[in-house]
C-alpha cells in the first residue's frame, strides 16, 4: 500500500518530478490552485488537512520569479509577498494543527553570494533580493510554527521533459538552437542541481522524516559560462557559440537591475553524512538528462 502524502506545488518543474519518481510508493494529493486550493486563503485548505490521513506535507507552492519579485519589491501586498510569506505561514500553522510533518522547500537565495567558501546549512542568511528575502521569511514562519519540520534548500533545479518553465539548461540548449545564446557570465558561480536528485532525496525526507534545515543541491560549483560549455558538449553543440560574458559588467550596465548573488557554492556535506544522500556532479547529470530526452 502506497503512503498519503499531501503536497502544495506539486504541478511544477520540481514538483511534478516528485511525483512521477516516488509515485510508486507515495499516494500524492495535490493542494493545487487549479483544484480550488489557495493557500493565501486557509479556509480553501484546512478541511483538506484535517480530513487526510497523511502523515507529511510537502509545500513547494511558491512564487520563484526572481525578476518579477524584484519589481515588487517592499510590497508586502504583492503576490511574492502573499504567496511566499503569508501562505507559507498558513500551511506551517495547519500542519501544527493537524500534527503533520512539513517539508518546506527554500532557496540558496537566503544567501548573499559574499562568500568563498561553500555555504553551510548553520550560516548566517543575508538576502540581497526580494524574492530571497521573502523565502528567508518564509524558513522563519515554518521555525517559528511549532510544527514538526525540514527546510529543504534547493538550487538551479534542471530536468528533462518539463514545457511549462524553462530551467537553466533548457534555455542553454534553446539558445544552441536558436544561434541566439547570450554571453554567459564567466565571474557568478551556481550549484546546479538535477531535479531527479532532489525527487530521490525527498523520499529520505519522507522515510525518516529529519528535523531541521538542508541543502539538497548538485554537488558541482560552475560558473553559467562553464554549464554552457559543457551543454554545448555533452549535446553536441558549436561551443564557439558559447561567448564569455561578465556579471560584474552587467550590473555596472543595468544599474535598475535586480542584485544577483555572486558566488552561490551550496555544500552537501550535511546531507551526505546524516541521511546518506549522495547528488550527481554536473557532468554526470548532463549526461543523464541527455539520455532523457531522447529516449
Amino acid at each position: 500500500m502506497r503512503v498519503k502524502v499531501l503536497g502544495t506545488g506539486l504541478s511544477g518543474l520540481v514538483g511534478s518530478r516528485i511525483v512521477e519518481l516516488l509515485k510508486n510508493e507515495f499516494e500524492f494529493d495535490d493542494l493545487s490552485f487549479e483544484k480550488g486550493f489557495d493557500i493565501t486563503r486557509p479556509e480553501t485548505i484546512e478541511t483538506k488537512i484535517a480530513l487526510s490521513d497523511a502523515s507529511s506535507l510537502l509545500h513547494l507552492a511558491a512564487f520563484t520569479d526572481v525578476g518579477g519579485a524584484w519589481r515588487e519589491k517592499g510590497d508586502k501586498k504583492g503576490n511574492c509577498y502573499k504567496i511566499n510569506v503569508f501562505g507559507t505561514a498558513n500551511i506551517a500553522r495547519l500542519c501544527k494543527k493537524y500534527k503533520k510533518y512539513l517539508i518546506h522547500f527554500s532557496t540558496d537565495f537566503v544567501f548573499d553570494g559574499e562568500k568563498d567558501e561553500p555555504y553551510l546549512e548553520e550560516d548566517k542568511p543575508n538576502p540581497i533580493d526580494w524574492y530571497g528575502q521573502t523565502k528567508l521569511w518564509s524558513e522563519e514562519e515554518v521555525k517559528n510554527s511549532g510544527a514538526r519540520f525540514s527546510i529543504i534548500r534547493i538550487a538551479f533545479p534542471f530536468r528533462a521533459g518539463y514545457v511549462l518553465k524553462k530551467d537553466l539548461v533548457q534555455k542553454l540548449i534553446d539558445g544552441f538552437k536558436s544561434g541566439n545564446l547570450y554571453p554567459q557570465f564567466a565571474d557568478e558561480i551556481i550549484t546546479p542541481t538535477f531535479v531527479d536528485d532532489i525527487a530521490l532525496g525527498v523520499k529520505t525526507f519522507l522515510d525518516k522524516k529529519p528535523e531541521g534545515i538542508f541543502h539538497l543541491t548538485g554537488s558541482s560549483f560552475v560558473s553559467p559560462y562553464e554549464l554552457a560549455k559543457k551543454v554545448a558538449s555533452v549535446f553536441g553543440f558549436d561551443e564557439t557559440l558559447v561567448k564569455k560574458g561578465s556579471l560584474y559588467e552587467y550590473l555596472k550596465n543595468n544599474p535598475e537591475s535586480r542584485p544577483y548573488p555572486k558566488c552561490l557554492k551550496i555544500s552537501t556535506q550535511k546531507i551526505k553524512k546524516e541521511l546518506n544522500i549522495e547528488t550527481k556532479k554536473i557532468d554526470e547529470a548532463i549526461l543523464i538528462l541527455k539520455s532523457q530526452m531522447f529516449s
